[in-house]
């Protein structure tokens, strides 16, 4: 409804990654009271888990009619993957990220900005709290979801895809910039190589 541009916070959580994942959008439109939604996912991993956030942000803010968004999300594989500095190569990911990109152009404007996990406490307050809400489940006994097939990243693309990350950091700190933080460059290079299949966090 509104011209104005609209900030929303997203973020994804799993406990286990895989395991139980949950989303949430937090929608600020200028002179209107904020709205939120969180819900669970299933067994998903982080990644998916922060891509569905996206997801559900693009269609709360196509159902309110908003025009112009400013999106915030902690996940900088996001992020990069979404602003063309990154590729998509895992399957779970490229459809989602295909449903973003799709979403994206329904809008007068998008942009997509990395913050810090503080910056986007309250998202992540309601991810949390979506999880603690939900009852433990033991085995999934109910019907199997039928899994994608997951497509194989060779491990060169993993290795340059790391180096880029390296060189991307080592030029910010080069030119003195505070950003990213070491920690911050492992989860991202953690990200990276659980994308391809070559870790999992247990």
């Amino acid at each position: 409804m509104s011209d104005d541009v609209a900030t929303i916070h997203i973020d994804g959580a799993s406990r286990g990654n895989p395991g139980d994942a949950a989303y949430a959008v937090v929608v600020d439109i200028p002179g209107q009271p904020r709205i939120e939604e969180a819900g669970v996912l299933g067994k998903e991993t982080n990644n998916v888990a922060e891509y569905t956030a996206l997801v559900k942000a693009l269609e709360k803010a196509k159902h309110l009619g908003l025009k112009r968004l400013r999106i915030m999300s902690d996940s900088e594989l996001l992020v990069k993957q979404m602003n063309g500095e990154y590729r998509v190569k895992n399957d779970d990911l490229r459809w989602l990220f295909n449903e973003a990109k799709g979403l994206m152009e329904r809008f007068a404007s998008v942009t997509l900005k990395h913050v810090r996990r503080e910056e986007n406490k309250r998202a992540d307050e309601l991810c949390n709290e979506a999880l603690d809400g939900q009852k433990p489940k033991k085995q999934p006994t109910d019907k199997p979801q039928p899994k994608k097939p997951k497509v194989q990243v060779g491990d060169g693309n993993v290795r340059d895809d790391c180096i880029e990350c390296l060189k991307s950091a080592k030029a910010c700190w080069s030119r003195g910039e505070s950003m990213p933080s070491p920690e911050l460059v492992w989860d991202q290079l953690w990200s990276i190589l659980e994308e391809g299949s070559v870790l999992r966090k247990k």
